[in-house]
């Protein structure tokens, strides 16, 4: 991460905002799907991307009745004339990700981005109800099922655009921090050892792997979409929904003092500056903070352990 707001070889810091990072890009013809777009960074990206023309689907937990409408009036209100849909996303269903991809493909749009956002952090253990682990299953593998049924998609939308599609992992560095055994293939499920914060790491930890086994696929297959991973830094945001109410408000008395944690805005700047700079082009498998390339935990960059990952998480989506 770059010390205090300066300015890393892209030109942009952690500072910088999202509407910074793609002053002047025009993203007209693209489309993207973000997750947990209804709020915090999810909702910041969906607007700066429908800012600079991007046709955005909003991929949200609840479409009860009202919250479409309201969903695209609060977009709208913030960028006026902006090009959106919203659709319903369970992440932690498999049934509900199926769901999604299958009404997402009837539609016949087109995928050039795909924005792994949405995600819980810190919730007591809990089951899926696929009886996976919560922070596992929402973070992580829902994502990993989304992306893998709307891949074709994106891979025609790049062969008949000619543009390169783009996947973008929200992970954290929060990786750094997963169980003593990085991933835990046969004890996902322990409730006897579960934390909420290793589990929270553990899980983005398995995302920025699945990035970099996919990242290594499709480069290998001459395939034109690339897929990186970003920290978006220490944002106050709904993620944190799950805590009491007195962590809550010892954490709002402490961000008043410390510099390094972000605005929404400022937080959602890699994210974006990932998916739409042309600084980018063609690179894939990395990790970002502060829209710069950082370097993760070596963990998350073994190809032998990504790979595990990916037949795992295989397994569990089949």
């Amino acid at each position: 991460m770059w010390f205090f707001g300066s300015k890393g070889a892209s030109g942009f810091s952690s500072r910088s905002t999202a509407e910074e990072v793609t002053h002047g890009i025009d993203g007209t013809g693209l489309t993207a799907i973000v997750t947990g777009a209804s709020s915090g960074l999810g909702f910041e990206t969906a607007c700066v991307l429908a800012l600079r023309g991007v046709h955005v689907v909003m991929a949200v937990l609840n479409t009860g009745p009202g919250s479409v409408a309201k969903v695209k009036e609060d977009i709208v209100n913030k960028v006026p004339g902006a090009k959106v849909d919203v659709m319903e996303l369970d992440l932690s269903s498999m049934d509900s990700v199926r769901k999604f991809a299958s009404e997402y493909k009837s539609a016949r749009l087109p995928l050039n981005l795909l924005i792994n956002n949405a995600g819980i952090m810190g919730c007591p253990f809990m089951l899926s109800k696929d009886n996976i682990e919560l922070q596992f299953a929402t973070n992580y593998l829902g994502h990993f099922l989304l992306t893998k049924l709307l891949l074709d998609t994106m891979k025609n939308t790049s062969r008949e655009s000619t543009r390169e599609g783009r996947i973008v992992n929200v992970a954290s560095e929060a990786h750094r921090f997963s169980y003593s055994e990085g991933v835990r293939f046969d004890k996902v499920n322990d409730k006897s050892s579960y934390h909420w914060f290793q589990a929270y790491g553990h899980s983005k930890l398995c995302l920025m792997l699945h990035g970099n086994e996919l990242a290594k696929q499709l480069k290998e297959d001459g395939v034109n979409i690339t897929v990186n991973s970003i920290h978006p830094g220490a944002v106050r945001t709904n993620i944190t929904s799950y805590f009491n109410s007195f962590l809550i408000g010892a954490l709002d008395a402490m961000t008043k003092y410390i510099y390094i944690v972000k605005s929404v805005p400022q937080g959602a700047a890699t994210t974006c500056y990932v998916a739409l700079h042309p600084q980018v082009t063609g690179v894939t498998g990395e990790y970002f903070s502060d829209s710069n390339i950082a370097k993760p935990l070596p963990l998350a960059k073994d190809s032998e352990l990504a790979k595990k990952v990916w037949d795992f998480s295989n397994k569990l989506t089949d």
